[in-house]
């Protein structure tokens, strides 16, 4: 066997080891998100120090976006959140809204965005903020399918971030899932309103979240609603149906009964 090659299979080894050692570490190290089903499916949690994968169908990508300041919210504690964003995206789907992440609960003064002009410059800044042990997560946001994001570039991100003990949030616009070395991937849309009158149509945030991969425990679907005051996920709020008045020429059934018995 040649120098060369001795070389490379030793790095792969040292890699290999390296995931196996901080899985291990990191293993315990989650935070609840606050929906109990998902904690449940989760082992506690979402677990920090890893990579974590948001897909979106179709117009979906506000749901999306959403349901990652959500993930982001609730992992960066009181560290800076750096948000990588390709430029197509931002063309595709608008600048973030620095009013909308604090309406979402989101701290914008602890946001800092990242504007790359192509795939290869928002994974090399992906790879180096999450390298950067003083933040508290790192999202990279792509739109479309991407050669250059494959089961290489996917380790290296893995690699930084169980490293530096920060959290990556993947968001995937307009992409299939591929292989890669993600803790947890999501499928993201936007759930119904409950039923209520228009007065009353603004309320928390609802998403139809299926969870496609769970390394380490099953996968399922629910819908999550946001809590932006609290800052954390919880089961829908249970919203009574509105009941039909009686009509005003009609005798109430109940007075009827009373009277024939």
């Amino acid at each position: 066997m040649s120098g060369a090659r001795i070389s490379a299979l030793a790095t792969l080894r040292s890699q290999i080891e390296r995931i196996e050692t901080a899985e291990v570490v990191h293993h315990h190290d989650r935070v609840a998100l606050g929906h109990g089903e998902v904690d449940h499916a989760l082992k506690g949690g979402l677990a920090r120090a890893a990579i974590h994968e948001v897909f979106c169908e179709g117009r979906q990508g506000a749901a999306a976006t959403g349901f990652v300041t959500g993930l982001a919210g609730r992992v960066t504690v009181r560290r800076p959140l750096l948000w990588v964003r390709q430029d197509f995206s931002e063309l595709e789907t608008g600048a973030l809204s620095m009013s909308g992440l604090a309406e979402l609960g989101l701290d914008p003064r602890r946001v800092v965005t990242v504007r790359a002009a192509d795939v290869e410059s928002a994974l090399r800044s992906s790879a180096d903020a999450l390298a950067c042990d003083a933040l508290g997560a790192v999202v990279l946001e792509l739109w479309g399918e991407t050669r250059q994001f494959d089961l290489v570039a996917s380790r290296k991100l893995t690699l930084a971030a169980q490293s530096s003990g920060v959290t990556g949030l993947l968001l995937r616009m307009a992409a299939q899932p591929l292989p890669s070395t993600a803790e947890t991937r999501w499928m993201l849309r936007a759930a119904h309103s409950p039923p209520g009158s228009v007065w009353s149509a603004w309320g928390a945030p609802r998403f139809d979240v299926e969870l496609l991969r769970n390394r380490h425990g099953p996968c399922g679907r629910w819908i999550m609603e946001w809590k932006c005051d609290e800052c954390q996920f919880s089961e829908p709020s249970a919203y009574p149906q509105p009941v039909a008045a009686a009509p005003a020429h009609r005798p109430d059934p109940a007075v009827l009964q009373r009277r024939v018995g």
